[in-house]
């Protein structure tokens, strides 16, 4: 019998194919596993590689395919680093719905370098830029231009985008930005950008504060959400006087915290509706908004009930700064702070639908067809959304806490006796 030699070459080649080709299989078993966690910055900034403009799937119907193709043309002609991330923003999530945060994890995951990026901002359809190195060209000044001008009041947020791209191609950001504040407060003064420690720009709302409404104001309204809804002809005027920080601190307290917050806004509200001058029907309101809120932290069973002291303490700042009426809190949650606009929402089970006021997160739920946070109450021993209680057992599911309200007020039906008539 003849042996072959070259066989033990065939044999060992075989094996060495074979150790191969398991070796390989291994790697892409082991790769898989991280592909599928890719983190979610990691994700946008894969995605922005391609094209400069990421939009999530739950923005397609506000962002259509053709308004992108638009976007990515006028960015490439700038020649500039602009790109484009647009993402829901909700507190709690993986950037913990600030613009900022979201900016500069995708930035560090593009490798940092020169770049300006452009998001949502944190309230309503505002927008926000964060650029690197700062203030290059001007581009978080362009975003807080864009929010603030009159003719894009109802514009969607792929015109606002253009138009920041714009004014950052032209280099204009300082130059527009004066003229809008200016326009709403008189001469702005200028001091600097506070710049938080390790990222960009980021939203310009808070900033603007700082910038143009002056010492005075920032220091009552710190954090104050700052929206061009609240511009009026001739002067700017705020629908709420509360910051929007004192809703998100009051939101992340336990009840004993929440009771001694709206304490101090009932307090605070009561010495600033003393200190008014003006309007004696205005200032009226506002005392009995605070009478009302006073009757109502004094009998508070539970969180709902002191959900209510900051919904009375709205009304009456509301009263104070002249824009009454006003919309109320959100609807769903009103320690969201308030709502930007009214929306047509079906209660689960029915047929009927109710136009109810609401803050951005909830109404970005509602038309994605997810379900909002909303504020809980007891009723037959068990947790349930504070609107399904019997209206007859709870003020505030009869009038979702100013939202389901005609010409009346929160105040006018405290004072009338209907809730502690709902605590009795």
């Amino acid at each position: 019998m003849s042996t072959d030699p070259r066989r033990p070459v065939r044999s060992a080649l075989g094996r060495a194919l074979a150790i191969a080709v398991a070796s390989l299989a291994l790697l892409v078993c082991a790769a898989a596993p991280g592909a599928a966690a890719e983190s979610p910055g990691q994700k946008i900034a894969n995605a922005l590689r391609t094209s400069p403009v990421y939009v999530d799937p739950s923005l397609a119907t506000a962002v259509d395919a053709a308004q992108q193709r638009k976007l990515v043309a006028q960015i490439r002609q700038t020649r500039l680093p602009i790109r484009v991330a647009l993402v829901p923003l909700v507190k709690g999530d993986s950037w913990n719905g600030d613009p900022e945060q979201l900016a500069s994890v995708v930035h560090d995951r593009m490798g940092g370098g020169p770049a300006i990026l452009i998001t949502l901002g944190t309230y309503g359809n505002d927008i926000s830029a964060a650029e690197w190195p700062d203030n290059a060209h001007q581009a978080w000044k362009a975003a807080a231009a864009v929010s603030l001008q009159d003719d894009m009041k109802d514009a969607g947020p792929a015109r606002r985008i253009a138009r920041a791209i714009k004014i950052i191609k032209a280099g204009t950001g300082d130059a527009e930005f004066k003229k809008v504040t200016a326009d709403a407060n008189g001469p702005a003064t200028h001091t600097g950008k506070p710049k938080p420690s390790g990222t960009g720009s980021g939203s310009p709302l808070p900033r603007m504060l700082a910038l143009a409404v002056g010492p005075l104001l920032l220091l009552a309204a710190a954090g104050l959400l700052l929206r061009r809804r609240a511009r009026l002809r001739g002067g700017l005027a705020t629908p709420f006087a509360l910051p929007r920080a004192v809703f998100a601190a009051a939101h992340s307290a336990d009840e004993a915290g929440l009771r001694e917050r709206a304490g101090e806004e009932v307090v605070r509200l009561g010495e600033e509706a003393r200190a008014a001058q003006g309007d004696p029907t205005a200032i009226e309101r506002a005392l009995d908004a605070y009478a009302a809120a006073g009757t109502v932290l004094d009998n508070a069973r539970g969180i709902p009930d002191l959900a209510a002291v900051f919904a009375l303490a709205a009304e009456g700042h509301a009263a104070l700064s002249g824009t009454c009426p006003a919309l109320p809190l959100c609807f769903f949650h009103p320690l969201h702070g308030p709502a930007t606009r009214r929306i047509a929402w079906r209660p689960l089970g029915r047929r009927e639908q109710l136009r109810v006021a609401a803050c951005e997160t909830c109404i970005r739920a509602v038309r994605t067809h997810s379900a909002p946070e909303v504020l809980l109450d007891r009723h037959d021993g068990r947790p349930v959304p504070y609107f399904e209680v019997p209206a007859a057992n709870s003020l505030w599911a009869a009038t979702g806490y100013g939202s389901l309200l005609g010409d009346d007020s929160l105040a006018a039906r405290v004072q009338r006796g209907d809730f502690t008539r709902t605590v009795t």
